[in-house]
């Protein structure tokens, strides 16, 4: 249990070093209360409808800098990012991926890819950086969800087949990236139930 506190804590301060480091550190809220790491945290919620608006390159090349920043075991970093605009690439995936439908409305995708071969704990450093994406779409008025890849050898296959990923990489998540359409709310996911302090 320390060791989940430490890990946690670890990332809370990464994320918020990056952030302040690229003047991202706060971000206003609908009702311009100005969002500090905390607070983007707890109002991250899984956006699964998008405008039909693009996102820039600038801002996609920001969110996949923020995943970069997660932590990685031994910092073997064993990470590499496959970000896509190209929506003939994005429908394939909408039509092969059961859980990645939002694609068709989604100005991006970003598949977060692991190597084995650089370390075995690979599927927890990118889970790390899959959550920092998160975070960072949320920070800037984005909206973004996670979809599974990894360990569903039909989802892994169907992404390294469109995007041409060579071995020995494997798609962990593929996020769907854009800016929200529509009221979505962050789930309260607190249960105090679930936290032990000193004994079971």
């Amino acid at each position: 249990m320390k060791r989940f506190f430490a890990v946690g804590a670890m990332v809370m301060i990464i994320f918020a070093a990056v952030f302040t480091s690229c003047n991202c550190g706060t971000s206003e809220a609908s009702d311009g209360k100005v969002m500090t790491p905390i607070d983007n945290i707890f109002e991250r919620k899984s956006v699964r409808s998008f405008e039909d608006k693009t996102v820039s390159r600038d801002t996609l090349e920001l969110l996949v800098k923020a995943g970069m920043a997660a932590p990685s075991a031994m910092n073997r970093q064993p990470w590499q990012f496959f970000v896509s605009t190209d929506k003939v690439k994005m429908d394939s995936l909408n039509a092969r991926l059961p859980y990645a439908k939002m694609l068709k409305e989604a100005a991006a995708a970003i598949v977060v890819l692991g190597n084995p071969e650089v370390s075995k704990l690979w599927m927890y450093d990118c889970s790390a950086c899959t959550q920092n994406v998160l975070l960072a779409a949320e920070s800037m008025g984005l909206g973004a969800v996670w979809t599974a890849a990894f360990p569903y050898d039909d989802r892994v296959n169907a992404i390294k087949e469109v995007y041409a990923i060579p071995d020995p990489w494997l798609p962990l998540a593929l996020i769907p990236v854009g800016y929200p359409k529509g009221d979505h709310q962050p789930k309260e996911k607190w249960d105090p139930a679930k936290v032990h302090y000193e004994v079971w």
